[in-house]
């Protein structure tokens, strides 16, 4: 599990980290630790891969809640968890859909039970999120919100629910990124995600409204994969 704590209070945030480390000591699940020292350190620049967040509400430079926010626009999957001595706090939490608050000082018995709601969650989630270094950062993306990529001028365009994304990225790297998400090429440009294909007609494939051209050569494979995925098979 990747946990990161960030705590502006040097007595709370070596009491937490020592915690966590306790409740995760002799088990086989590891645990990758990352301490902040306010809001501003995690979110320049945010790394998307951390599967829960422990967030001081009052901190000097950048609060709780402001953090929040700016996480939620890069990641909407990771886990936010409130550190507050004032419970009214922690009601305005729920604007950026956080899992649950702490009050201080923490108590072991409470946060052990936390640590075991959240393996217990990831535990029933489909791995189905992908980093993407974008030009604006990093963001963590459900691959069911990407529609296509296309390739061009030593980059990729990613379009998705949440908008055109561009990335310095081979489409050789990103198929491979994608492999196992049932994303299949229609042309030498394109690598669409199947489960947005509308429909198909006159040697176009309508993804996500975006009409796509499909080469003569890749017709016969992309009309196969796209027969199993309705099927209910692997591309």
């Amino acid at each position: 599990m990747r946990i990161a704590i960030v705590e502006d209070d040097l007595a709370a945030r070596q009491q937490l980290k020592t915690y966590v480390l306790k409740y995760f000591e002799g088990r086989e699940k590891e645990v990758e630790l990352s301490v902040f020292c306010d809001g501003d350190e995690i979110v320049e620049p945010y790394r998307a891969d951390y599967d829960l967040i422990f967030l001081d509400i009052q901190m000097k430079r950048m609060d709780g809640m402001e953090t929040a926010e700016r996480i939620r626009r890069m990641d909407e999957n990771v886990f936010l968890v409130f550190i507050t001595n004032m419970a009214n706090y922690a009601i305005r939490g729920y604007s950026v859909h956080a899992l649950d608050f702490i009050l201080k000082p923490v108590n072991y018995l409470m946060l052990q039970q936390l640590l075991s709601r959240v393996e217990h969650m990831l535990s029933r989630q489909p791995r189905r999120c992908i980093p993407l270094p974008t030009e604006s950062g990093i963001i963590r993306m459900d691959v069911s919100q990407i529609y296509y990529v296309e390739t061009g001028s030593h980059a990729v365009t990613i379009e998705t629910e949440k908008g055109t994304f561009r990335l310095r990225q081979s489409m050789r790297s990103m198929e491979e990124m994608l492999r196992e998400y049932d994303f299949f090429r229609c042309n030498s440009c394109y690598l669409v995600n199947l489960a947005h294909v509308e429909q198909v007609a006159d040697g176009t494939a309508l993804v996500a409204g975006h009409p796509l051209a499909i080469s003569r050569p890749r017709y016969k494979a992309f009309m196969e994969a796209l027969t199993r995925y309705i099927g209910g098979m692997k591309a």
